[in-house]
């Protein structure tokens, strides 16, 4: 069973690490701390996922912020919920307004691919059906070190200087707002250096206190309509005045004996699900094998290639069928001895997202799954002056093909790439895990889940075992780490494959277990500063 602990005693690789009591997995150890900080303050899981995601705008604002969008999957009290906080276009955007301007596909900065904020909202829904503490003390520490400043971690300094570059590129004074908010002198900050974020902590502060209606209704949302109008933008306070979270019932496929949640769609969850479905009439003995990679990849190629035409905020599709035994049987005919393309699929092209991904236990037995993002790293380039809050470009993912379900409208969820992922068996929670990264995700969704189930590797072991990433068409990237081999044997059954060194093309992820004896077990990723904090 992938939750003993005893079978986790020791890995190849990095320990797991154990707990009783609490435990917090990200990818900025600062953040980690936080959380288990607000646990021993009496707070449950959903606290301290709160306290993370708060801490993770401050210390990792390069790959999210208070613009973007978030998703979580809480089981609590035996239960379990899934939250959709994503953010839709403003209202006033429209099809016709993009296409007039001479766009054929949504551009990446501006105002165009801005969304309104949901993480805000997620924290203080989160916080008032589920928390134990109240929000703004467990906002604190986050506040703390906007307001007073950390040491900035490596990986993100890299990230930093290459939205530097990339917004000295953008043409249009709006932009000097996020140069005068993250950046000094026009440069970004380096490795060690104490950041401040004086304006964030101040939000931070009124979304603490008022739980969020500063933010939706007050002087932040009147600061951003005027910033809006100033420049041509279409976002207006009336936008986040109406926007709500929605509570969503996640969904589920049965993988050999566990239960494997997502969320559905606007974002692309159903991907991994599709792709488990298919894979799940395979015996898999062995993972580092020709054979094992080919069929992965060709199933995900072919979840990608049906789910992509349907994922939208519309909902006129039936999301069981596309997770039926029947689906998973004739869409495992396709697979073949040779790489194919089904038809009409489009692949994706290597967008690294800016997200970040966390996962909470508690002594309680409550787990969370949660997710936020801006999108592309700071996300649309744009800051709201004298707020610290940075406008994602979620936007991004919408289409601009009038025939498509996921065209550009005002008022409308764009297609949306972040993902929080848990598992259960026989209605008991085995944990959270996800795996952040663009259309990486539910590729690294997959990769993960079956090494721990058809593999049987730790927490750990999961995620520190080689990633590999369907592009598009037959292009895949191998990470360098793969067996030597692997790429020669995939090349002769007809893919194209590259090999890729950088980390970051394969995603980050986290991991969390329960064991019948309520032991957790965490693992974290070793392609990014990642911890567990553990009680």
């Amino acid at each position: 069973m992938i939750y003993d602990p005893l079978s986790y005693r020791y890995s190849s690789n990095r320990n797991v690490i154990y707990g009783t009591k609490g435990m917090v997995a990200t990818g900025q150890p600062l953040a980690a701390q936080a959380g288990l900080e607000i646990l021993k303050k009496g707070g449950n899981a959903v606290d301290a996922a709160i306290a993370t995601a708060a801490c993770l705008t401050v210390l990792e604002p390069t790959a999210n912020g208070l613009g973007g969008d978030a998703f979580a999957i809480i089981w609590i009290k035996d239960k379990m919920y899934g939250l959709n906080s994503s953010g839709p276009a403003p209202k006033s955007l429209s099809l016709n307004e993009i296409i007039n301007k001479g766009y054929n596909e949504i551009p990446r900065d501006g105002w165009i691919p801005v969304t309104v904020p949901g993480i805000p909202a997620a924290w203080c829904e989160l916080s008032k059906k589920f928390g134990k503490l109240a929000l703004q003390e467990v906002l604190e520490p986050a506040i703390d070190y906007a307001e007073n400043g950390y040491p900035l971690a490596p990986g993100t300094a890299e990230y930093w200087d290459k939205s530097v570059k990339r917004f000295s590129k953008c043409i249009g004074s709006e932009f000097e707002y996020w140069f005068n908010t993250f950046t000094k002198d026009g440069k970004a900050p380096q490795a060690g250096e104490i950041v401040k974020l004086k304006d964030h902590a101040k939000t931070l502060k009124s979304i603490g206190e008022t739980y969020g209606k500063e933010f939706y209704c007050g002087e932040i949302a009147e600061r951003l309509d005027k910033f809006s109008k100033q420049y041509g933008g279409y976002i207006k306070k009336n936008d986040l005045e109406n926007f709500k979270p929605e509570f969503v019932k996640p969904v589920s496929i049965n993988y050999k004996g566990y239960d494997i949640w997502e969320l559905p769609p606007n974002g692309q969850g159903i991907v991994a699900l599709m792709a488990l479905n298919i894979l799940n009439g395979y015996e898999f003995t062995e993972r580092e094998t020709v054979d094992t990679y080919h069929k992965q990849i060709e199933a995900i190629k072919i979840a990608f290639g049906d789910a992509r035409k349907i994922i939208s905020d519309a909902s006129n599709y039936n999301i069981s069928n596309l997770l039926s035994d029947n689906y998973g049987e004739e869409r495992r005919k396709l697979i073949q001895d040779s790489a194919i393309v089904p038809d009409k699929i489009k692949g994706m092209r290597n967008l690294k997202g800016g997200t970040v991904y966390l996962c909470t236990a508690d002594m309680e037995g409550n787990m969370v799954s949660y997710i936020q993002s801006n999108y592309m790293g700071f996300g649309s380039g744009l800051v709201v002056p004298k707020t610290g809050v940075a406008l994602a470009n979620r936007g991004k993912c919408f289409s601009l093909d009038p025939r498509h379900p996921n065209c550009a409208a005002g008022g409308k969820r764009p297609y949306n790439t972040i993902i929080p992922g848990f598992i259960t068996q026989d209605g008991s929670a085995i944990g959270p895990f996800g795996v952040m990264g663009g259309f990486m995700q539910p590729q690294g969704h997959v990769q993960v889940v079956m090494n721990m189930i058809d593999f049987h590797m730790n927490p750990q072991e999961a995620l520190d075992a080689p990633r590999w990433q369907w592009i598009s068409d037959r292009k895949v990237l191998l990470e360098h780490e793969c067996p030597k081999n692997l790429d020669f044997g995939l090349m002769r059954k007809n893919h194209d494959i590259k090999i890729e060194i950088e980390k970051g093309a394969f995603g980050r992820g986290q991991i969390i277990l329960k064991a019948e004896n309520n032991i957790l077990c965490g693992g974290t990723e070793k392609r990014t500063d990642g911890q567990i904090a553990v009680w």
